[in-house]
C-alpha cells in the first residue's frame, strides 16, 4: 500500500510537470491579480501555470488587515465577486467587505477549476530571453533557494510571463537590472512604489497594469511598483480588476 501511494504521487506529479514545461502563460506569484488572470486565461483556452514560492497560494489576502481576516473592496468589484460566487456584505459609502479566507480559497479554487495549474513551493529565480522578448522562467524549489543550495534549476518556456509578485516586482527587476531591458515606464526602469494612499493606489493599480516589454506583463502591486504607483493596503478591488485587465491584454497579444 505504501509503495502504491508514493508511486501514484510521483507519477502524477511528474506527468503534470512534464506537461507544463511549455505553456502559453507563466504567472509568477499566485496572489489575487495572478489568480484572477489565470482563471480568465484558462477559461479562454490558454495553457497557464502559476508559480508560487509559498506553500499556500493566495498572496496577501489571507491575513486581511493586521491579521483581522476581513478585507474591503470598492462596490465596483462586486461584479467580479459575483462571477466567482464569493459572498460579501455591504459596508456603506460604496464599500463591501468579505472574509479573507473565503476570498483566498475561492480565487485559488476558481483558477484551478478553470484549468490553470499551480506549482506551489516553487520560486522563479530568473527569466529566459530570446530575440528581444521574454519567453520563459527559470524555476527551483523554494527550499533550495532559501537554503542557498548549489542546485541548478529547470526552465519553463512561455509565450507570455506575468509578474504578479506584489510589492517587490521581482521578475520586472530581473528584466531591468540583469537583462538590461528598457521597460515601458517613464524612466525605462522600475520606478518604485510610493507611500500608502488607498484611493490613488486602487486606481493606479489598474492603470499601471500593462505589458512592460515584449512577453513581459505586470499586474497588481508589481505593476504599481514598476510604474511608481501608490500603496493601497487591505483593499483589493483594484487587484481583481488588474487581473481581469492583464488577462485581456495577454489574450489580445497571443491571439494576434
Amino acid at each position: 500500500m505504501e509503495e502504491k501511494i508514493s508511486a501514484s504521487i510521483v507519477a502524477t506529479f511528474f506527468k503534470k510537470l512534464q506537461d507544463y514545461l511549455s505553456v502559453d502563460v507563466a504567472i509568477v506569484g499566485a496572489g489575487p491579480s495572478g489568480l484572477v488572470a489565470a482563471r480568465d486565461l484558462a477559461l479562454a483556452g490558454k495553457k497557464v501555470a502559476l508559480f508560487e514560492r509559498r506553500l499556500a497560494p493566495g498572496g496577501g489576502i489571507w491575513g486581511g488587515g493586521m491579521l483581522f481576516n476581513e478585507i474591503v473592496f470598492q462596490q465596483e468589484a462586486a461584479a467580479i465577486l459575483d462571477e466567482m460566487e464569493i459572498a460579501y456584505a455591504d459596508a456603506g459609502d460604496g464599500y463591501i467587505t468579505a472574509d479573507s479566507v473565503l476570498v483566498a480559497s475561492a480565487l485559488i479554487y476558481r483558477a484551478r477549476q478553470a484549468g490553470a495549474v499551480i506549482f506551489n513551493s516553487v520560486s522563479v529565480e530568473d527569466i529566459v530571453c530570446r530575440h528581444e522578448a521574454v519567453c520563459g522562467v527559470v524555476v527551483n524549489w523554494t527550499s533550495v533557494t532559501r537554503l542557498a543550495m548549489h542546485v541548478d534549476p529547470l526552465v519553463i518556456m512561455a509565450k507570455a510571463v506575468l509578474d504578479g509578485t506584489g510589492h517587490p516586482s521581482e521578475i520586472i527587476h530581473l528584466a531591468s537590472k540583469k537583462a538590461g531591458m528598457s521597460l515601458d515606464t517613464p524612466t525605462g526602469a522600475v520606478m518604485g512604489e510610493k507611500p500608502m494612499w488607498m484611493e490613488k493606489g486602487e486606481a493606479s493599480t489598474v492603470e499601471n497594469t500593462k505589458r512592460l516589454y515584449p512577453g513581459l506583463y505586470a499586474s497588481g502591486m508589481a505593476a504599481n511598483n514598476a510604474m511608481g504607483g501608490f500603496r493601497m493596503g487591505p483593499i483589493f478591488g483594484g487587484m481583481l480588476q488588474s487581473g481581469k485587465k492583464v488577462a485581456r491584454l495577454i489574450l489580445d497579444d497571443l491571439n494576434e
